[in-house]
């Protein structure tokens, strides 16, 4: 009969603490930033991820697929589920960012070995979503680092999709109309600005965006990247060399005319997810209803913010405009221990 009773406490204490963690779905494009985000996401003690599925982007979805298995199997975290997406825009052409990233996503490091897609779960990313956040109506928070075409899929097969989430961070779009992949759109908005426009006028859960512009105002010194990156584990030693690319690219810039990233370290998607982790990394934000230009010229992909209210749209998104940087320092820290 004791016996029985410190079971039973044990499973109801097992069950408060799952309660309590925070319940992610991440669904990623997978390049260096994403893998950054990922990892500071799996060293969080607060944080499940319940699964993470892949989209176009940073490299094609097969890398994008094999790059998150190689991130898990780094992290020994290979239980979570990864699902294969969206393999392409909701129109035109796919887009790649493998200047930044390598070919392959992850900084074309020679010795990187890859584990088998044969790993991948077999639903569809988008089927996934819906699944997932049915089973847990109003608890899971849905962040998403790239292209927001998976995420248009799952709300228009079931537009009860967005009241089923508990919330959205979504790393993408401007704020100034200064892009970072065309004159003013920023990469993930630019890969699937129709994508981008049905998730911004659909989804009326609490919503929360990363800008390109916010991060590249926060972001963080090169010294505290030299630190980071070498630090003496395994992780770390991964990350040195996933992002040697991307970090020599972006010295390469230094100088350069409107390139004021350059200036310091700037790990995109980290920012949402820490604003996902840890309510209180962001500071201020901007509340106002929010669109996408599709048709622009010069502007397709643009985020356009409605100050004026001219759009008349009920629901309202937050602007991240100001966080905590410090708190960045210790999760991105704690991600290669």
């Amino acid at each position: 009969m004791i016996f029985k009773i410190i079971e039973s406490t044990a499973f109801v204490f097992s069950e408060l603490h799952a309660m309590s963690k925070k319940l992610l779905l991440v669904d990623v494009d997978c390049g260096v930033d994403d893998a950054q985000a990922l990892m500071l996401a799996l060293a969080a003690p607060n944080v499940e991820i319940l699964g993470i599925t892949c989209c176009h982007g940073n490299s094609t979805i097969e890398n994008v697929c094999r790059n998150v298995l190689c991130i898990l199997e780094c992290c020994n975290r290979c239980e979570i589920p990864v699902y294969s997406g969206a393999s392409r825009p909701l129109l035109g052409k796919n887009i790649h960012a493998s200047d930044y990233h390598g070919v392959d996503g992850l900084g074309d490091v020679p010795d990187l070995a890859f584990p088998s897609l044969e790993a991948l779960n077999k639903e569809h990313a988008a089927l996934a979503m819906l699944r997932i956040v049915s089973e847990h109506p109003g608890q899971v928070t849905v962040v998403a680092t790239g292209p927001l075409t998976n995420l248009a899929l799952a709300v228009n097969m079931d537009p009860t999709f967005p009241q089923k989430i508990k919330s959205l961070f979504i790393m993408g779009g401007n704020m100034e109309s200064r892009g970072n992949f065309t004159a003013c759109g920023e990469f993930n908005f630019s890969c699937d600005p129709e994508a981008a426009y049905i998730v911004l006028n659909s989804f009326d859960c609490p919503t929360h965006i990363s800008t390109w512009e916010f991060t590249v105002k926060n972001m963080l010194p090169w010294t505290f990247y030299k630190e980071w990156i070498t630090q003496d584990t395994h992780k770390a030693d991964f990350m040195r060399k996933i992002a040697a690319r991307s970090e020599e690219y972006t010295k390469k810039c230094t100088g350069e005319e409107g390139q004021a990233w350059t200036k310091g370290f700037v790990p995109c998607d980290s920012y949402a997810m820490a604003a996902a982790i840890d309510e209180s990394f962001v500071t201020d934000v901007i509340h106002c209803a929010v669109s996408v230009e599709l048709s622009g010229t010069l502007t397709r992909g643009m985020m356009v913010l409605d100050l004026l209210q001219t759009l008349h749209k009920s629901h309202k998104v937050y602007i991240i405009t100001k966080c905590d940087t410090e708190k960045l320092k210790f999760l991105l820290m704690e991600a290669l221990k």
